[in-house]
Parts: C-alpha cells; sequence; structure tokens
C-alpha cells in the first residue's frame, strides 16, 4: 500500500498508525533516503539538485514494490509517471488530501522542506498551491482518496482500513 499527498498531509503520521492496525511494517521512503544517505532531504537537493534526489527516490520505491508493507511517498514521487505507474500495479494508491492552508499550518516555517524553504508566508501558500495544482492530477490516479483536515489521525486510519476491507470484500 502506498500514501501519496503533499508535505504536511500527514502520511507519515497516519502511515505509522495505519502500519500497526494492519500488522504491517511502515516504510517512509524520505526517512529511508536520508539514512541511507547519511543527511536530510533538504542536504540532497543542495547537493544532488531535485532531478538527484528523485533518482535515489526512485530506487527506494523499486525496493518495495510487492512488499507487504505501509510506504509513505515523497510528495512529489507519483507526479513521476514511471513511479506512479509501478505504484498502481504493485497496490493500492492512497491519497491523503488536505487543503493548502492546512498544510501551510502543519508546515510551519518550512525550513526543512526544500521546495519551501527561505519563502515568506504568503510565498509558502502560493507555493503549496502551485504544486499541489501540478501533482494533483496524478494524486488523482488514487484507488482512495482521504481528507485529513481536520480529521484525527485514528479516524483517517479507520476510514482507510475500512474502505480497503470493503474493496477486498467486492473483489
Amino acid at each position: 500500500m502506498w500514501l501519496v499527498g503533499m508535505m504536511g498531509a500527514g502520511k507519515s503520521t497516519v502511515g505509522c498508525a495505519l502500519a500497526a492496525r494492519l500488522g504491517r511494517r511502515f516504510v517512509d521512503t524520505d526517512a529511508e533516503i536520508e539514512r541511507e544517505q547519511g543527511c536530510a532531504v533538504a542536504e540532497i537537493f543542495a547537493r544532488d539538485g531535485e532531478a538527484g534526489f528523485r533518482a535515489l527516490e526512485r530506487a527506494m520505491v523499486t525496493r518495495w514494490l510487492g512488499e507487504p508493507a505501509v510506504v509513505a511517498l515523497g510528495g512529489g514521487a507519483v507526479a513521476q509517471p514511471e513511479i506512479r505507474a509501478a505504484c498502481l500495479r504493485s497496490g493500492t494508491l492512497v491519497w491523503l488530501r488536505a487543503r493548502p492552508e492546512t498544510l501551510l499550518a502543519r508546515l510551519g516555517e518550512g525550513a526543512t522542506r526544500p521546495l519551501l524553504a527561505g519563502l515568506p508566508g504568503a510565498a509558502r501558500l502560493a507555493r503549496l498551491r502551485e504544486l499541489l495544482a501540478a501533482r494533483e492530477p496524478a494524486y488523482a490516479s488514487a484507488a482512495l482518496a482521504v481528507d485529513t483536515d481536520a480529521s484525527p489521525v485514528d479516524e483517517v486510519v479507520e476510514r482507510i482500513a475500512r474502505a480497503l476491507s470493503e474493496r477486498e470484500a467486492a473483489a
């Protein structure tokens, strides 16, 4: 299972709780990349550019194809057609959806987010809107979309678990 959505949508938090609920391993691709590279995503962007980071991301996603895990993808991962296609073939894609205003409130200054770092508040919100508009068609390929704006984590996990159960029963 693959969790997609914008930064701040709750992929890591929901993913960890969902994995526990489903009895699966939880993997955060950004955290795994940071662990393997020995530095933060922001440093990888600074060192190798976005293209370098995306190559590491593709390799990480490839490792988890077909594994019984809940995998939280970076916000831009499924915007890459080859990653999106692979994820759709190998499991259920779940879009954790949140409004840009919610994302901004959750992310704060966004200093650790390379695509937001150094931008003042209004510019961060504009950038979030721009990124969401660009990525939304890819996110919309998900089998399930769950709004996370005003929902506690346990409620989001319950909605996903229930929807997955219904999908399995219908199959």
